[in-house]
């Protein structure tokens, strides 16, 4: 776990370029502890395979007990609209029915107003007919009356013809009588 480098090789190389011994020693020795602090931060964060597998593992564990949970709460929820969709049905039918039962009372009115209204009508036609019955009772009667008075001023009409006819015979045999 530890990066491996040639600190001899770098001292050196640092000398060459102007650093002392001592400096060239300081250097390294700082850029050592520094990278091994970094390489200590980088291993602590990283895993193991054996480590990964068994965090992917448990993570597919994890994975299948939601799976299992969301199976039981789909089959729930399931259940849940199904019987939403039981008691909606109901509803519906009973909505259906009431429905159907305005309908059938409203049918029952009209029949019931359409027979109260045959009726009045077939009434009101018997109370025109007696009318017109009356009426023509009345007709018949006051034709028959005229009739009777026209034959009764008819007789007198004769009587009076003849009783005239007879007074101006009368008169005429008179005066006959008288100039014979």
């Amino acid at each position: 776990k530890r990066l491996l480098f040639d600190t001899h090789a770098l001292v050196c190389l640092l000398e060459q370029n102007g650093f002392t011994t001592q400096q060239s020693e300081v250097i390294v020795t700082a850029l050592v502890k520094i990278m091994n602090t970094n390489l200590d931060m980088i291993y602590k964060d990283m895993v193991t395979k054996v480590e990964q597998e068994i965090a992917l593992q448990q993570v597919m564990s994890h994975i299948g007990a939601v799976k299992k949970d969301m199976i039981i709460l789909e089959k729930s929820e399931f259940s849940a609209l199904r019987s939403e969709n039981e008691k909606i049905k109901l509803e519906l039918q009973q909505i259906k029915k009431q429905v159907l039962d305005e309908i059938t009372k409203v049918r029952a009115d009209n029949k019931l107003n359409l027979n109260l209204e045959k009726s009045r009508v077939k009434e009101l036609h018997a109370q025109q007919d007696r009318a017109l019955t009356q009426t023509d009772r009345k007709i018949d009667t006051e034709v028959a009356d005229l009739k009777t008075m026209l034959e009764s001023h008819k007789l007198d009409n004769i009587k009076y013809l003849a009783g005239s006819v007879f007074t101006c015979l009368t008169v005429a045999l008179g005066f006959y009588r008288l100039w014979i």
